[in-house]
Order: structure tokens, then sequence, then C-alpha cells
């Protein structure tokens, strides 16, 4: 911004004349000066050229000739465009020595627009009190002012007064009121939207009006109305590349971006209109939304091919984002180093671009070199693009120190930064600061909400996540959940079991509409799934009306953990036969997984062998993973490791040796399992698993003394086993419950009615299977221990707390035991309930004494 200083203030000049004649001239002469000096300094304000009539103001006034009506609104105009308050209060004040001030509505009307664009609203709201006459144009001046302070409710009940002095309404002021109308709540925006809307129609605005015509297009897109937007655009034939743009924009908010897209084209193909760099800028995140990098690369070269378009700061910047998103980051550095000036906000696209690809050491490297290099300070945008960087990146080990930066730029109150922050804090484990800044906040917005509750989701507090989740209905902004609320809630639900807060949030979505968004949908789908409801998961799937990738594969991955392995290749190919969506490595992923828990060898191996030569698809290592576990569980061990062997050495084989453990755990093969157990020790010496795994296969060889030395390795390195911990949905809370322990308040009851549970159990026939037990102990102390195993504490509460016939849903965080398989089944038929208990691996479905994985997991 050119900033202007004035060494004298505004001076006021009387004069005296002598005679009549001298008078006449003098005056003449004065008239002519005026005339010419007010038409210097009126064509420097209509050119934007803002110094240049503040200069000629200063000089008139010091040539001795008085401003007029005209001058001050000129002057006013240039002080608003430099946003020089303390200059535009000395032409205030003027203004008012001159007689002007309140008297003349045309100056009154710009010190209004003047203190408003200055950023002081008070003084708009007394200069526009204390005028004596008001106009059309005073009142749009008053109604813009409150809109450009978010002020929407005090504008339409400027609008309602206004009708009651004022009767006739301009393009201005409905151009205004939609603003306002679409900022205040839906129901309300939309009816006073629709009414404007009719009255520009009756009164002839819409047909030349491309003001309103824009704005009704906006308007209608952001109360989610995109119908609207384009029937209004359809009916207007005068359409400017501003209508055009408003479009694009507004199809994209809405996320329409194919339409989006097929809307550029249709401006490419016209003769009149061009693109511009408003019109690139926003339809580049459609092609990040669609993955169309193609379409993106064309329009990259048509801003090559106009070097205007390329120099733009907004352009460079969308340029830079969409390749970013893409995974392109290095197509997007090239243009980033291509653009001649750098500004905030192409750095800003950068920084961001490399935080979200997982490359946070150049991020924080870009950061510093934006301060130290460019010369540029970081504002609020940059510090919340950059934050994430600080919270992931390993070579940044005081993290919380950003914060006093943050503070020291004086940034703290920022809404956007603040909401960086408590990301950062959930990330670190201090959610009691997250809460903290949250509750703090003088304006909470959506994003607000939805990062405190995905930090409890993170920090796994998921109820203090769902009672967020309803403390953000009640919000007294109106505020509502919205998609990305509802799939950072969707997955705890399913990894808990919590099956009833699942269909709550399942039903708030169709209530709402966000059931039919394919993210949400994809969610509900992989929450049915995880709950072990398959014929809720499928229904979801069914009803959807767009899917993706991702839906099909959270699909195909629920029906092969629950081990139906033959309706999950079934799926797979409905997929290929469906082309709405091409498989990927997750989807192999799911199927190669689904075939190893059904017992499918020769279906994964032909799928492992067609992968690349027939669907296009690169084998990794977790591919490799999932090939060394289908065939360790069937018990191919040494096809398992021929595998491994013939896999290039590296960290990443670390999944492999980890299947061909478990498998060697399965079939009690204590060769391998050393072999696997030493590869992994180097690999990853701190996962207590391996050792856990290792010991097992010792202790069920009756290797003792082996089983032992693996116990003291692990204290040895400082490495503690995850402790065996189970949940269970009951009156719309979920219990925890932890191995061999005592504190959960129905604790003496549980383990009373397991006692008579164990009893009865062994009358019909049961017998403890103590192999699971990895301690050198007497049968009856292995018995006593089995029986405070987690999964058992969860299913002897359900039995207690469900009522008789209710389906009981468990989870757990380890594999289940020999033993607690066992008495699933025996429970399921004493009991004459269905039992469903998942555990890391699979699904296992128990009815009348029976597992539907067959006894092969």
């Amino acid at each position: 911004m050119v900033m202007v200083h004035y060494s004298s203030p505004l001076v006021t000049f009387v004069s005296t004349p002598r005679n009549q004649t001298q008078t006449q001239t003098q005056t003449q002469t004065r008239i002519q000066n005026q005339l010419s000096w007010v038409e210097t300094l009126r064509s420097y304000a209509r050119a934007d050229d803002y110094t240049a009539a503040l200069s000629t103001f200063i000089s008139m006034c010091n040539a001795g000739v008085a401003p007029n009506h005209f001058a001050f609104p000129a002057a006013l105009k240039a002080a608003s465009g430099l946003r020089q308050l303390s200059v535009g209060q000395q032409l205030h004040a003027s203004a008012v020595k001159h007689g002007y001030s309140h008297s003349m509505v045309a100056v009154g009307n710009t010190l209004v627009t003047m203190y408003a664009r200055c950023g002081d609203l008070g003084g708009a709201l007394r200069v526009f009190d204390k005028m004596d006459q008001r106009d059309q144009v005073s009142w749009n001046s008053l109604i813009a002012a409150l809109c450009l302070y978010d002020e929407w409710g005090p504008a339409l009940d400027a609008l309602r007064i206004m009708l009651t002095e004022c009767s006739e309404i301009s393009s201005f002021t409905l151009v205004s009121i939609l603003l306002a109308c679409s900022n205040v709540a839906e129901s309300v925006g939309l009816r006073l939207g629709k009414e404007v809307h009719a009255y520009g129609l009756r009164n002839g605005f819409f047909t030349n009006g491309k003001r309103f015509t824009n704005a009704l297009i906006s308007m209608y897109a952001k109360l989610g109305q995109i119908e609207d937007s384009i029937s209004v655009f359809q009916c207007f034939e005068n359409r400017d590349i501003v209508t055009w743009n408003s479009m694009i924009s507004s199809l994209v908010k809405n996320e329409q971006y194919t339409h989006a897209i097929r809307t550029l084209y249709d401006i490419v193909q016209s003769t009149e209109i061009k693109p511009d760099e408003f019109t690139i800028s926003s339809v580049l995140p459609a092609c990040s939304q669609l993955d169309l990098l193609n379409t993106g690369r064309e329009i990259h070269a048509h801003v090559l091919k106009n070097d205007n378009l390329f120099d733009n700061p907004f352009v460079a910047s969308a340029l830079v984002d969409m390749y970013c998103n893409l995974g392109r980051v290095e197509v997007g550095r090239f243009v980033f180093d291509q653009v001649p000036v750098q500004r905030h906000g192409l750095w800003n696209a950068m920084i961001s671009g490399y935080a979200q690809n997982g490359l946070d050491e150049e991020a924080l490297k870009l950061f510093v070199d934006m301060e130290v290099i460019a010369g540029l300070q970081p504002n609020e945008t940059t510090m919340a693009s950059v934050l994430p960087a600080f919270v992931k990146c390993d070579a940044f080990e005081r993290k919380e120190t950003i914060h006093g930066y943050v503070i020291k730029r004086g940034m703290e109150e920022d809404r956007f930064v603040q909401n960086a922050l408590m990301d950062m804090y959930a990330r670190v484990g201090k959610m009691d600061i997250s809460r903290r800044i949250f509750y703090s906040m003088d304006a909470k917005d959506v994003v607000s909400w939805n990062t405190l509750i995905a930090g409890h989701v993170l920090s796994g507090t998921i109820s203090e996540a769902f009672e967020l989740l309803v403390e953000m209905q009640s919000d007294v902004n109106g505020l509502k959940p919205n998609i990305v609320t509802l799939i950072t809630v969707l997955p705890p639900c399913g990894s808990l079991v919590a099956l009833a807060k699942g269909k709550e949030i399942h039903g708030f979505s169709i209530r709402h509409g966000l059931n039919d968004d394919v993210a949400v949908g994809s969610a509900l789908v992989d929450m049915y799934g995880k709950c072990g409801c398959l014929s809720l998961c499928r229904k979801v799937f069914d009803e959807m009306p767009k899917r993706n990738s991702v839906t099909w594969n959270v699909l195909i991955m629920a029906y092969g953990m629950h081990g139906h392995g033959e309706e999950a290749i079934k799926l797979f190919n409905e997929m290929i036969s469906s082309k709405e969506a091409k498989p990927n490595e997750v989807t192999f992923i799911a199927v190669l997984a689904a075939c190893s828990h059904s017992g499918m060898v020769h279906c994964g191996l032909s799928l492992f062998q067609e992968m690349k030569s027939k669907y296009g698809v690169k084998q990794t290592q977790d591919h490799f993973a999932c090939m060394v576990d289908l065939l360790g569980r069937a018990g191919e061990l040494n096809k398992s490791y021929d595998l491994i062997s013939s896999m290039k050495p590296g960290p990443h084989m670390a999944g492999a040796w980890s299947s061909l453990l478990g498998a060697c755990r399965i079939h009690k093969n204590v060769k391998l399992g050393s072999i696997a157990a030493r590869h992994l020790f180097e690999l990853e010496p701190d996962e207590a698993s391996h050792y856990v795994l290792l010991s097992n296969i010792y202790a069920a060889a009756g290797q003792w003394r082996e089983a032992t030395e693996v116990r003291t390795l692990m204290r040895l390195n400082n490495v503690r086993k995850e402790p065996g911990c189970s949940w269970i949905e009951s009156g719309n809370q979920i219990h925890r419950f932890m191995a061999g322990e005592s504190s959960h308040p129905e604790s003496s009851r549980i383990h009373s009615y397991l006692v008579n549970l164990w009893d009865k159990m062994k009358r019909n026939g049961y017998i403890p299977d103590v192999s699971s037990v990895l301690h050198d102990v007497e049968d009856e102390e292995k018995e006593k221990i089995l029986c405070g195993h987690s999964e058992k504490l969860a299913i002897a509460f359900g039995l207690i707390s469900k009522p008789p016939g209710t389906t009981i849903r468990v989870t757990k965080n380890l594999r289940v035991c020999n033993d607690c398989h066992e008495t699933a089944k025996f429970l399921s038929k004493m009991e004459r309930r269905e039992i469903v208990l998942r555990d890391v691996r699979r699904f296992h479905h128990f009815r009348d004494g029976v597992c539907s994985c067959g006894d092969y997991w």
C-alpha cells in the first residue's frame, strides 16, 4: 500500500472583495480555478490513482482554492482506497468547517463509506445518524458498511427502515441484501433471498442487472441450493466473465466438480469471453477433487499461453495447490520457482503442499526461507499451514514453543491459528490445553468443533468426543455437524463396536441430507462392517447414489474380515464390471486378506500374479505380507519363507516377517518362528507383539526356558506387552475391560457370574485350553488366569446387562486366544445368544456352539 504523509493541516480559505467589479472578476477566476482543480482531483479519483488525488487536494488548498461538495467525495474516496483513517478524519473535519458533512448528502455518503473501509464502523454509523438528509445511496452505503463487518442482521434491519423512508431500491441495495441473506440462518436467508429475487424480477433488475444476477447465483449456492443457482445462470443471457466465474465458483463450493469443469470448457468454446485469473483459480480445485491431473495440465498450458495469467498470484497459488493436492509436489515446486513475484499466497500454498504430503522438513525450511530470504512476515494463513508440519517433524522436538512464536506475532486470537494449535496439542497428547484454547475462543466455527472432536478420537477419549458431538448441536451460533464431523466420529463407532451410537449418527446424516455424500456413505459402510452387521453394511452400500474406490474397498474388507472370502471375490469382480472405480493397492490388500481368512490359496495366488499384468497395480511389500499370511495360515510355511527370501531386504519387510511369525504360532513351528522373530527384533526392537508371539511358540512347545529368555529380553529392552483390552456397548455407553482387572463397577458381579458359567461349561464338556497361558504354573492357576481374559469379562457383562436374546458384540485389541474362542462357542449354545467377537485380525460369529470362521483363524 502507498502511504501518503501530510506536513500541514487541511486549510479553510476566506476571501474579502475590494469593490464590485474586482469582486466579480475574482469570483469568476476563483470559480474557474476551483472547477479546474476539482475536475483534476475527480479524474484521479475515478482512475483509482488515490495518491495523486490526495496530492491534488492538498495542492488545491495550498493554492487558496476552497474545496467544494464535489472535491470532498473525491478526496474521501482516495482516503478510503488507501485505508488512511487519519487522513479521512482530517477531511471530515475540513468538511465540517465548510458546512458540507451533514447538509450535503454526497459528502455524508462518502464519509460513511470511508469510515467503514478504514476500519471504523462506529464512525460510519455516527455520520449516518447525523445526516440531515438521506437518499438511496446513503442507505446503500450504510447497508454495505454493515455487511463489510458481517453485521448481517442489522443490515437486514436497515433495509426494512429504508423501505419506510426511501421507496426506491437499486441493484446495489439488492446485491448487499443478497450477501446478508447468504450469511444468516439457512431457513431465514433462503426465504428472504427468494423475496429479493422476486422483487428483482418484478422491477426489471434480472434482465440487464449483471451484479444482481451474479449475487443471486452466489446466494443460492451458499445456501446449498445449487440447482437454483444453475437455473438463474441458464435463464440469464447477458452473461459476462463475472457471471461465469460466479457459476464456476458456486459449483466448486457445492462439490459439483464435473459440472464446474464442463462450464470452463463452455467459456473456452465461446468466442466472446475468455477465462481470466478468477476463472482459473476457481476451477483448479475441481481438478484436485476429481484427481484429473491431465485436465489440470491442460489448464496450466492455457495459463502459460497467456503471460498475464501466469503472473497473477491467485493463478500461481492455485496451480501449486492443485499439483500438491494430486501428490505432484515436485511440479508444484517447479511452478513456485518460476513465478517472478512470490507473494504471501504463493508461499502459503507451497508450505501447505509440503505439509499435506508429509514433507515436514521441507515445509519448515520454506517457512524459514519465507522470512529470512524473501523478507515476508508469516501471516495467519502461513501459521495455520505450517503448524501441522511442526507437530509431525521429528527434527523439531520442542513443539510447544511454536505457540510462543504465535503469541509474539500477535496471531493467537486468529480462529484458523487457534484451530491449528488445538490440533497440535491434541497430537502431542495435551488435550487439556487443546480444550482450553477451544473454550477461550470468541467465535468457534465448524472446523473448531471438528478439530477438538478429532483430537479426542486421536487421544482415545471417545466418550468425550461423543459428548462434544451432542454439545455441538446445541451451539448458540446454530452450527451443525457436517460431513467432516461425521467421518470423524463414525470410525470410533466401528472400532469400539458402538452400534447404537453409529445408528444415531446414521439417523442424523439421513435427517440432514448428508448420507448421500460418498465419504459419509463409505464411513457408514465401514462402521457397520466393523460392528459385525454385514446386512446393514451391504444395505447402505446398495443405497448409495455414488460410490468410489474407498466404498468398494471397505465393503470387500468387511466381507473378508467376516470370513466370506467367496463373496469378497464376487464383489471384487462386480467392482471391475461396474466401472465405478478402478481397483488400487488397498483393493488388493482387501481381497488377498479375504482369501487368507477363508483359506482360498489358489485364488489368492492367481490375483497376486495378475495384479500388474491384468489390473495395472504394482505389487508392494504389503501385498507380499498378505501372501505370506495366506500361505502361512494354510500351513505352507516353507513357501512363505521362500517368498520372503525372494524379497529385497530392508525395513519394509517387517510386515512379511510378522505374518510368518503369526503363522508359526498357529502351526507351532519353532524353527521358522525363531528365524522370523530374530529378523523382527532387528527391524522393530520396540514392538512387544513379536516377543510375545515367540514366547507363545516356545511355551506351546513346552520350551519354558526359551520362553523365559524371551521375556527377560523384553525386560532388558524395556519393551512392555500391550495388555489385553475389550470393549462392549451397553446402555448407550462403552464399557472397557482390561485383562485381570477388577475396576469396573460391576466387577464382583461379573466374576461371580463367570465362576458359575465356568462350572456349568465344564459339566457340559468344556475343557480349558491352558496352552494359551504363558506361565509355568499349575493348571489350576492357569485356569484362573484364563478366566480373567478381557473378552470373557466383556462377554459376561453383556450376558448380565443385556436383555435375553440380544446379540453380544465385543471387540478386542489383540488376537483372541484358543480358550476364549472355545468359551464363546460354549456360551453361544448354553445361553442361546449370538456372540460377535472382533479381534485385531477378523470377526468371529458364534451361534449354537459354532463359529463362522470354521476354526480357521
